[in-house]
């Protein structure tokens, strides 16, 4: 094990487990927003919150009655009125009343609150097909981030006579987040034939590869007259090597079924998915069998099957979902065929390909290819960017990564910036433990803010110890940074004492806590990982038994002397089951050190460390890696005071 990576993960475990005496509040030192005793009220008023949220109408009007004067009264109004909109399956109510919408949203007008019930009530307009009023509505909506309303609002379009075929296709790529709305959008284009029937069987296709059956059960109704039989169509989605062992007709529909079957095999099976394939493919159109063998070469890759790489191969031209474009390419990119690389990002859809780590590969690719003028035109479009493949860039272009001047605001600017409208609010909820209403409360006056204003709104969250918004919100800025507030790091006097006792780096530390929690003390995953640290009771438990501490009370784990304890040792745990690298311990603190072994040991070859993080299976663990590291350079730029390399902390990866 080297020194320099023993050191650097034990910071991690140190400096985490000091947050995590914060994220607790057993610390006296440091305190975050008061989280006073709830009253009553405030007990009913998080009842009002939870009936809104289960679109329980009467219950949230009982609560609302018991609480006429909770000062929240924005609040109080949308979570009595929001329920009456949707029925207890989150579908929108065509009879929902009008008149209290129209009355909220003017007497609001401006406000966060406003934008989220007119988002809510553009749902309901959308189901209704009311496009006159849809429209009206939508020019004011303001974040416009529900994928729902989109296809209501490029539904509203096709309904004037305009051709949105482009449009939607290029909308429609998550199944996750369609509801009614684009099942609406598809079904309503099929009729009006901007969308073929073989637009409908993609959306189906994907549905069903993805896994969200009964969106894809449903899209079966937009086939209209050309529906399949309902007999056949169940044994493609639910027994396709029934279906397959009847043999593929001439007919177009026969065709669609089954690669429908195969790609509900593949998801279970790849590679008898492949060898059933390989039976009916000579039956089918070349098109058709590109596609047939993308979908079966996505889900053997998200298995880690060498094979996926091969049949990827054979996927050239095909129009895939975006997840198989992507897997297409981390298969190309773990197998070293820098060819198909490239041809695989150029088959992506524009708005894939101008993703930030695909403009990355491609030009890496390019670069292979010999023409490095090409390549940093690419890596130039990037580089200015503060992530981990502006980072990346940075350094195929010769750049070390340091950290921009920063800019210092005035405590006449902070003192304005904490009079900010929606900022007292946003504090209140936080006090409530309601972030989700907080942050919207905080972050809606962002959106109008200069730069200087964002680090002055960034430094008043500092100071009021509201870390995750001075963090997020020092994000935002364009052109002048603070980034000793984009990367913050409180605690330090904890940090670096537990630090030095064992010889720890401390920005691996704050790199980890920075991705695991953002500083927020109380922070509880839906696992029931706690505090900054994030740590499991399970693990917290296991680790103070193999140090000789038995078991111990939640009070106990919680306590800042044995949270660092527990930490450190689980961390040190995990890091010597590793050969000094840093992408696999960071992968191991987050999906469990099994994980990452059997990624090691699947290469076909050593590979480097930012084409394994890459290709890391897991999502979230993957986003993670590449996170913690981005942000453990800027932390070293910041306390070292030098120059920074993230492709030596990413290093390399044997089998």
């Amino acid at each position: 094990m080297s020194k320099r990576l023993f050191r650097v993960y034990l910071a991690a475990g140190s400096a985490l487990a000091a947050a995590a005496l914060v994220a607790c509040g057993t610390a006296s030192a440091v305190r975050p927003v008061a989280f006073t005793q709830l009253t009553p009220d405030d007990q009913t008023f998080i009842q009002l919150r939870e009936a809104a949220r289960n679109n329980d109408a009467p219950r949230a009007a009982q609560l609302a009655s018991m609480i006429p004067d909770y000062p929240a009264p924005s609040y109080l109004e949308y979570f009595t009125l929001k329920p009456q909109l949707f029925d207890g399956s989150g579908h929108a109510r065509i009879d929902a009343p009008d008149a209290p919408v129209l009355s909220f949203l003017q007497k609001y007008d401006g406000r966060a609150i406003a934008d989220r019930m007119r988002n809510d009530y553009l749902v309901v307009l959308g189901a209704r097909h009311d496009w006159r009023n849809f429209d009206q509505q939508y020019a004011r909506f303001v974040l416009n981030d529900d994928t729902q309303v989109k296809c209501y609002a490029l539904e509203s379009r096709a309904a004037r006579g305009e051709n949105v075929a482009d449009a939607a296709r290029a909308l429609l790529v998550d199944p996750k987040q369609y509801g009614d709305g684009c099942v609406d959008l598809i079904t309503s284009l099929a009729i009006s034939q901007q969308f073929s029937t073989d637009d409908v069987w993609q959306q189906i296709r994907l549905a069903y590869e993805q896994n969200y059956t009964n969106t894809g059960a449903r899209l079966v109704d937009a086939l209209g007259n050309q529906r399949p039989d309902p007999v056949l169509f169940g044994q493609a989605a639910s027994t396709p090597p029934l279906l397959l062992a009847r043999g593929v007709g001439p007919d177009p529909q026969s065709h669609q079924l089954a690669l429908l079957a195969i790609t509900r095999m593949a998801r279970n099976d790849p590679a008898m998915a492949a060898s059933t394939f390989a039976s009916v493919a000579p039956s089918l159109t070349t098109p058709e069998r590109a596609i047939g063998w993308g979908t079966i070469a996505y889900q053997a890759a998200a298995k880690q099957m060498p094979a996926a790489v091969d049949w990827y191969r054979l996927s050239a031209n095909a129009p895939l979902s975006n997840p198989a474009y992507e897997w297409r390419t981390r298969m190309a990119l773990l197998a070293g065929d820098w060819t198909m690389v490239r041809w695989s990002i150029e088959q992506m859809p524009p708005a894939l390909r101008a993703q930030p780590a695909w403009i990355y590969w491609h030009a890496r690719a390019v670069k292979q290819g010999g023409d490095t003028v090409a390549a940093n035109q690419e890596f130039e479009q990037i580089a200015a960017g503060y992530n981990f493949y502006g980072q990346l860039a940075s350094e195929e272009l010769g750049q070390k990564i340091t950290v921009p001047p920063k800019t210092t605001v005035t405590d006449a600017e902070v003192e304005q910036a904490g009079n900010t409208p929606g900022f007292a609010l946003a504090q209140r909820f936080y006090a409530l433990n309601l972030r989700l209403e907080g942050n919207r409360e905080w972050n809606w006056p962002l959106r109008s803010m200069t730069d200087r204003q964002l680090i002055a709104a960034a430094e008043y969250a500092r100071r009021i110890q509201l870390y995750d918004r001075a963090v997020n919100t020092a994000d935002r800025t364009k052109t002048e940074h603070d980034f000793s507030l984009r990367y913050l790091s409180p605690f330090r006097d904890i940090v670096e004492r537990d630090a030095q006792s064992t010889g720890l780096d401390v920005e691996w530390a704050y790199g980890l806590i920075r991705q695991e929690s953002r500083f927020i003390m109380n922070a509880r995953s839906e696992v029931g990982a706690s505090g900054l640290m994030q740590l499991m009771p399970g693990t917290a438990q296991l680790v103070a038994k193999k140090i000789g501490l038995g078991t111990i009370s939640r009070a106990q784990m919680n306590d800042i002397d044995t949270n660092i304890l527990l930490g450190t040792n689980y961390l040190s745990m995990i890091y010597n089951q590793f050969d000094g690298s840093a992408v696999l311990a960071t992968a191991g603190y987050n999906a469990g050190p099994g994980r990452p072994r059997a990624w090691k040991q699947n290469l076909p070859h050593g590979v480097e460390g930012a084409i394994f993080a890459e290709t890391i299976p897991f999502q979230e663990t993957r986003d993670y890696v590449k996170n913690v590291l981005s942000n453990t350079v800027y932390y070293a730029a910041l306390f070292e005071g030098r120059p920074q390399s993230l492709k030596v902390r990413l290093g390399y990866i044997a089998p």
